[in-house]
Order: C-alpha cells, then sequence, then structure tokens
C-alpha cells in the first residue's frame, strides 16, 4: 500500500490528525498534492475517510494520554488479504500502481531516498521477494564484473532474483528490466511464488547473498509477515547475508498510531489493496528466532521504516 495514501487518509480524514503530522514531518513532506494522475487514490481517501470517521473520532478523544497507556495491540485486528486475492488485485492495479507508489510525492516524503540508501547496500546473489513492478531495480548497484564470485568484495550485484505473486506485476517489473540495458553476466531470473512459504522450498536455505523486501509485510498480514521473515531468514546466507527491508508501519506519533488502529480494517479493505498499514515490524523481526537487526531508521512520523538485518552468530 501507497504510503502516499495513508498520508492523504490522515490529512483528509481529521484537522487534529493532520496537525500531528504536521508536528512529526518536515514542513515540505507534510503535504501530499493531488496531480491529474490521482484519480484513484481520490476515491479512496474519500470513502475511508467516510467510513473510518467515526472510530477515528473515539480514538483521537483519548490520544492525549501519555505514550505509555498507548498499546499497539490493535494491529492483531486488521484481516489480510489471501494469496489469491493478492494475486488477482495486483494483477489488476499492476498497469497504474507506480501513480501511487513513485512520482513526486514519494519522493517528498523521503521513500525514493530511503529505496536507494537502503538498496546500495545489496550484494552478490540477491533476492527481491514482492518485487512489484519493478521501482527498486533502477536503485542497485550492479556488479562490473563478468566474473565476480565473491560476494565480500563490495562490487554490487552479481544476480538478481525477482519474486511477486502477481503475473501481471512481473510483467511489469519484466519492463523497467529491460530498460536499464544491464550487461550480459548479471542474470536476473523472474518467478511467482508465495513469498510466506515457497522461498526455502524453491531456492533452499543459505542460497542469497542480500534479500530484499520493501512494503510487502503490510500485504501479508501479521501472520503471513511473521512466516515471509521466517523464510527470508532461512534462504539469507549465514555468512555475511543481510535482510533489507522497508516497511509500512504503526506511527512512533501516539496520536496517528492510535488513528492506524482504527482504521487499518477499513484503509486495508476500502483501497489499501490489502495492506495492515499498522504492524509492529520491530516486533515481528524481534520475534524471528536466528532474526536480529543491525540498523533501523524511521521515516514520516515511523509511518515507515527501513531494516538491515542479519542471522544471529549465536
Amino acid at each position: 500500500m501507497s504510503l502516499i495514501l495513508v498520508v492523504s487518509v490522515f490529512a483528509m480524514a481529521c484537522p487534529l490528525l493532520s496537525a500531528a503530522l504536521a508536528l512529526d514531518l518536515d514542513k515540505s513532506t507534510a503535504t501530499c498534492t493531488r496531480t491529474s494522475s490521482e484519480n484513484n487514490r481520490r476515491s479512496f481517501v474519500r470513502d475511508a475517510a467516510s467510513i473510518s470517521f467515526g472510530a477515528a473520532t473515539t480514538a483521537v478523544l483519548p490520544a492525549c494520554a501519555p505514550s505509555s497507556l498507548i498499546s499497539p495491540s490493535f494491529a492483531d485486528a486488521a484481516n489480510a488479504i489471501s494469496a489469491n486475492e493478492a494475486s488477482q488485485s495486483y494483477d489488476t492495479y499492476a498497469a497504474t500502481y507506480d501513480e501511487l507508489d513513485g512520482g513526486a510525492a514519494a519522493s517528498a516524503l523521503g521513500i525514493d531516498a530511503a529505496r536507494s540508501a537502503l538498496l546500495s547496500k545489496a550484494k552478490g546473489r540477491v533476492l527481491e521477494i514482492g518485487v512489484g513492478t519493478g521501482l527498486n531495480v533502477n536503485k542497485y548497484k550492479f556488479s562490473n564484473k563478468a566474473s565476480a564470485t565473491d560476494s565480500n568484495d563490495n562490487e554490487g550485484v552479481t544476480s538478481l532474483t525477482l519474486v511477486d505473486i502477481s503475473d501481471g506485476m512481473l510483467d511489469e517489473a519484466r519492463a523497467k528490466i529491460s530498460a536499464l540495458n544491464l550487461p550480459q553476466h548479471i542474470q536476473v531470473e523472474f518467478l511467482r511464488a508465495d513469498a510466506t512459504s515457497q522461498l526455502v522450498q524453491l531456492f533452499g536455505k543459505n542460497s542469497f547473498d542480500t534479500v530484499v523486501d520493501t512494503f510487502s509485510l503490510c500485504v501479508m498480514g501479521n501472520e503471513g509477515a511473521k512466516n515471509c521473515l521466517l523464510q527470508m531468514r532461512d534462504v539469507v546466507k549465514d555468512q555475511d547475508g543481510r535482510i533489507l527491508l522497508i516497511e509500512n508501519t504503526r506511527s512512533s506519533n501516539p496520536l496517528l498510531g492510535l488513528y492506524q488502529d482504527a482504521t487499518a480494517d477499513a484503509a486495508s479493505q476500502v483501497g489499501g489493496k490489502g495492506c495492515i498499514y499498522n504492524q509492529d515490524v520491530t516486533g515481528m523481526i524481534q520475534w524471528t528466532p536466528g532474526l536480529a537487526i543491525e540498523a533501523e531508521d524511521a521515516f514520516a512520523a515511523g509511518l515507515f521504516r527501513s531494516y538491515v538485518c542479519r542471522k544471529n552468530k549465536s
């Protein structure tokens, strides 16, 4: 789900929420400007605001309570869509998806900068799950060596395996890869698969130097996201392997966090493409046995976060 949609819902549903957001965001990122390409977004924002306003009002009233009294337990209430529903939905969205998750608004929110900074760390044999339309592919630094074999030489990505549940999304990603005119020694593979259950089966354990996901865990639901983290942990290499994530998360602003809790179901069902946008991703990673957070950065009042994870050496 696009963070542009998230911020738009906040801003339109309640002026108080918009003010709270402005306190946490730089002024240049607090306002999302509509363009002619955002028609699909308008109906979602209007409908989500209407559906969730009553619940949001209830959530806003006690929002001045100390942050220690505010619990993220509501995150478990939202329902995820099934893998089959996700496949069908994203096949439909594929052709216009970049209008929601890319462009000037994404840049203003810091999404593009976060992608570039995180994906510059990818190297060696790389697996990206939930590749979608391929918004990340031009952010990778590809190796110039035709026979690069040492994943620790910091020469960049030597091969790229792109996985998604949607054939339509994979078609869009293929077009972006083709436009990059990559050297022939960079092997690129596209595969339709369910990242919550099939990664180990398809690739085996300790197979990739880097595993990447951006904004996919929320669509899998809380249990699906936990299963996906287990799959990613198993396919990344024990030695020097890294998992790079950018995810929608529950805001570190107490007021926005409560609003996310109150509206997670409505936003997911009305126009959020099944995304549960108030997940405690940090907690999920910490819950995953054998996985540790090496670095974590929060953006846009904590509405999304980037993570660098590794396997525990113990």
